[in-house]
């Protein structure tokens, strides 16, 4: 993951400020896997000995790219095919004995997850692998064309629209969306494919979709900004919308996991076996999928029993979920609690109490145990 960049000035502002993002020169020569890259049975319990690779992010251009440096380009943008030659050299290193491949990313990479995997199933077909099984595993990448809290021009990365953003970076890096998706839309509405909800229905391999449903980086590229001010009621209001908005999108999607927390990215955290939702860890319920995906290539049946594959929080606000990360306040980085972020972000108890029927009291018993 790291956003991305979609003209020559916020490009060149990113190849001054944040170079790891757009060349490999200044790679460090190791990297530690953590969270469900990490080698140790404790922090990831289901796959720390499987064969990992981690493919870090370069391209700016959310894993679509398909353009080399030119005259008029300064810029190389390659995503799409640095995946290709990923998976063409692996397959030379022991990925074409393999039984299933796992292609996973978060944030930008998330959303790169759900542009490639069935490119990348496709190519090992024709490669002749056809018995490989190729998943994908989206985490932060889900994210939603909904109207911004505060419309802004779309000046920077930060403040444009996703939808102008992505509309206008496929045509600077040349970007390549997935074949069935691209003839659901007219041309030139090929950014629909970048957003998950509209792409998912039209994907072969199988997805498993991990989703705050209050991403934070869904919440800046919206303008909203919680920075130490008690949120106004207008942002309040925007958010809790946001999060049944987010949840309305996964009704049907079979494999997902969607706490209601305000964070991003959660895979590669080494926390990230300590997140629950409804009684389940998010490593369980992967390992659930990953079980029944094999049970059902061998006989069709139903998901295993007592295996949750969909779960996704109803609770209606921010950090409603006990097992939520912990918040720290922006300025004093002092660790909070459920109802201190609460009333930080302007969340009046009485009113709520009174709009659920219930004792300003009780209600805050609820919350400090996430009820």
């Amino acid at each position: 993951g790291g956003w991305y960049c979609f003209n020559r000035e916020n490009c060149d502002t990113r190849y001054d400020t944040m170079r790891r993002l757009m060349s490999s020169r200044e790679w460090p020569a190791t990297r530690v896997g953590t969270g469900i890259l990490s080698s140790q049975p404790e922090e990831n319990p289901h796959w720390w000995n499987a064969n990992m690779v981690f493919i870090p992010y370069c391209s700016s251009d959310v894993w679509s790219g398909a353009s080399s440096k030119s005259e008029k380009n300064e810029y190389a943008f390659m995503g799409a095919l640095i995946i290709q030659e990923v998976i063409k050299e692996l397959v030379g290193r022991g990925l074409g004995t393999a039984k299933v491949l796992l292609l996973a990313g978060s944030s930008a990479g998330g959303t790169g997850v759900l542009l490639n995997v069935d490119r990348v199933a496709e190519q090992l077909e024709e490669m002749g692998y056809q018995g490989i099984q190729v998943r994908g595993l989206a985490d932060s990448g889900w994210f939603l064309d909904n109207k911004q809290y505060r419309r802004t021009d779309c000046i920077d990365t930060i403040t444009c629209a996703p939808t102008e953003a992505i509309r206008r970076g496929i045509r600077y890096w040349n970007g390549i969306v997935p074949e069935r998706c691209r003839l659901q839309f007219k041309e030139g509405e090929e950014w629909n494919c970048f957003f998950g909800y509209k792409i998912y229905p039209t994907l072969r391999c199988p997805v498993f979709v991990v989703q705050w449903l209050f991403d934070e980086a869904q919440l800046t590229v919206d303008n909203v900004h919680l920075t130490g001010q008690p949120v106004q009621e207008g942002q309040w209001l925007y958010i809790q919308n946001l999060g049944r908005e987010l949840r309305n999108t996964l009704k049907d999607v079979t494999a997902s996991f969607a706490p209601a927390c305000l964070s991003h990215e959660i895979i590669t955290r080494n926390h990230w076996t300590d997140i629950q939702v409804k009684g389940t860890s998010l490593p369980r319920a992967l390992h659930c999928w990953d079980r029944s995906l094999h049970e059902s290539n061998r006989n069709g049946k139903n998901p295993l029993k007592g295996c949750p594959i969909h779960l996704v929080d109803s609770c209606p606000w921010p950090h409603c979920n006990p097992s939520c990360p912990t918040i720290r306040d922006q300025f004093t980085g002092q660790e909070m609690n459920v109802i201190q972020f609460l009333m930080h972000m302007g969340f009046d108890v009485q009113k709520m109490a009174q709009q659920q029927g219930l004792e300003p009291s009780k209600l805050l018993g609820m919350l400090s145990s996430g009820n």
